[in-house]
């Protein structure tokens, strides 16, 4: 949690967003792990969101609130719904760290995938237009928007790989067999450049997506704090890895149940939607994609043990249950990887 003084605050947001007439009030909210985020209410009743770096050393490259500013600046008026951004601070703040503020997006957040409260045809909506808000991000020009330079050269599951593995290394405290096994497994079959660039969110799922507040449409795209220039597969494959988690877990997925029934399109016909929308062939290597996808999701959590076990955790109650989850991803990561589904 952020040390901070208000009036110190109230004062600094003034001085550097027009529309700020003074802190009424400050308050963070609850879920998510990652950056802290805040609802802030002017004097005025005009609420916005502050999203700021955790407090503390972090890990390199890790909560880069500028990369979110920049990439939600860029989608601003594309056909990919993100909130308008207002502001984005230094190092030096009152709250001791950086952060941005942005426009408060009215709507509702699924947190499970089920959609357990909607009928069959809001979940069959919801997962369409979810599934089209996907392709349209991957269909934006980089070139058009300024975002060429917003990631680096060369093959994206190489360098993420890589990235990954060096965070991994640097956070994990007790040995997981199959995650050194999946780190090995990925390098060894590291699959060629095919040139396929486009914005990955990094972080691409249901609970990420702020709808509407009585329509199945998507309003907008939250937690970019993972977004690069990348694959597309990266994004569509964590979003079927999502789904395939066991509905008692963590993150809750969809695993046993009778997505037919609850109107939810299986992972073969999401999977052939995404590629109509986009024009695009099949993919091949969905095996590597998923593996890569489960590999990465552990790599994140066990950074967030680590933080927490420095006492910089964001939302330290579910900081155990991450603990839990980074060897049973890379149990299912291996496994993947050796049944090749």
């Amino acid at each position: 949690m952020h040390e901070f003084d208000r009036t110190v605050l109230s004062d600094f947001l003034k001085d550097h967003i027009p529309s700020f007439t003074g802190l009424r009030d400050i308050e963070k909210f609850n879920d998510g792990q990652s950056n802290p985020t805040y609802l802030v209410t002017d004097t005025a009743g005009q609420k916005s969101v502050l999203r700021a770096k955790p407090p503390g050393k972090l890990l390199r490259s890790a909560h880069a609130v500028d990369r979110e500013f920049r990439v939600l600046r860029a989608l601003d008026g594309s056909d990919v719904p993100v909130p308008k951004v207002f502001y984005l601070s230094g190092d030096e703040t009152p709250l001791g760290a950086q952060f941005f503020v942005m426009e408060l997006v009215e709507g509702r957040v699924f947190w499970d995938p089920a959609l357990p409260d909607a009928d069959a045809a809001f979940r069959t909506a919801a997962y369409d237009a979810q599934c089209q808000v996907l392709a349209a991000l991957h269909s934006v020009d980089v070139d058009a928007v300024g975002l060429a330079d917003y990631g680096k050269p060369g093959n994206y599951f190489a360098r993420q790989v890589s990235r990954w593995s060096d965070q991994y290394r640097a956070s994990v405290g007790e040995v997981v067999p199959d995650m050194d096994w999946v780190m090995d497994w990925l390098a060894e079959t590291m699959v060629a450049d095919d040139g396929q660039v486009a914005i990955v969110h990094g972080d691409f799922r249901l609970d990420n997506l702020m709808f509407a507040p009585s329509a199945p449409n998507v309003a907008a795209v939250l937690d970019w704090e993972l977004s690069t220039l990348g694959h597309p597969m990266a994004d569509l494959a964590y979003q079927c890895m999502g789904l395939r988690l066991p509905r008692a877990g963590m993150i809750k997925g969809l695993k046993g149940l009778d997505r037919a029934a609850h109107g939810i399109p299986s992972e073969q016909d999401y999977v052939a939607q995404y590629c109509t929308l986009r024009g695009i062939k099949q993919p091949e290597n969905w095996a590597f994609y998923l593996v890569f996808c489960y590999f990465r999701l552990a790599a994140i959590l066990q950074g967030v043990v680590h933080r927490a076990a420095k006492g910089n955790a964001s939302n330290p109650k579910s900081v155990d249950l991450m603990k839990q989850a980074v060897p049973f991803l890379a149990s299912e990561a291996r496994g993947i990887a050796m049944s090749g589904a």
